[in-house]
């Protein structure tokens, strides 16, 4: 009879130890702590896929942080944005430049919009956007589909929303010294992993 106890209660603490979700997650590992990514497939399949490939690849390993857009550091007569960016950009150029476009899936398609936390594939033009991301802080409805901040008016790919109190970290890195939009110092991002 001990015995079942203890095989129950062992069995019992293994799966409420571990991790189910309805929707996969990541954690974005960095210098000033972890953010916890909720994705979204079945609203954005592309952009998901997209950024899980590169992240099972390892792309994101010895990445940064590096840059910020505040009410500060922008144009006075340009239409304003809270967010913090990162990526391959400043640590792995040519491998983030060989990596094909993803097709551009806009806010209109995916009804996912950039308020507070939500996860956004940084592009150019639409379906050039590959490593780069960006973390909202506040709501930033100009970056979706129709909105202010893009001239071409087909906003962002928004795909994730950030979870469990990373918004901590996210403000923390929001917080850190820049110049003219680039970090003093890029936070590291040690690694990105599915959890």
């Amino acid at each position: 009879m001990l015995r079942s106890i203890v095989i129950v209660v062992i069995c019992l603490s293994f799966f409420s130890c571990s991790h189910h979700y309805d929707n996969p997650h990541v954690r974005i590992e960095t210098s000033r702590g972890d953010i916890e990514v909720e994705l979204f497939p079945k609203q954005a399949p592309l952009s998901v896929a997209a950024f899980l490939k590169n992240v099972d690849s390892g792309y994101y390993k010895n990445t940064s942080f590096y840059r910020i857009l505040s009410d500060d550091n922008q144009p006075s007569d340009s239409y304003k944005a809270r967010l913090v960016q990162g990526g391959l950009w400043k640590s792995k150029y040519k491998l983030s430049a060989s990596l094909p476009g993803i097709p551009h899936e806009t806010t209109q398609q995916t009804k996912l919009t950039h308020t507070d936390g939500t996860v956004s594939l940084a592009r150019l033009k639409p379906g050039t956007a590959n490593t780069e991301f960006f973390i909202c802080v506040g709501d930033q409805h100009g970056f979706d589909y129709g909105g202010t901040n893009n001239p071409d008016g087909q906003g962002y790919a928004a795909f994730g929303r950030v979870v469990n109190n990373g918004m901590k970290v996210v403000l923390d890195i929001y917080s850190a010294a820049e110049d003219d939009e680039d970090l003093a110092h890029p936070i590291e991002i040690y690694d990105i992993v599915r959890l």
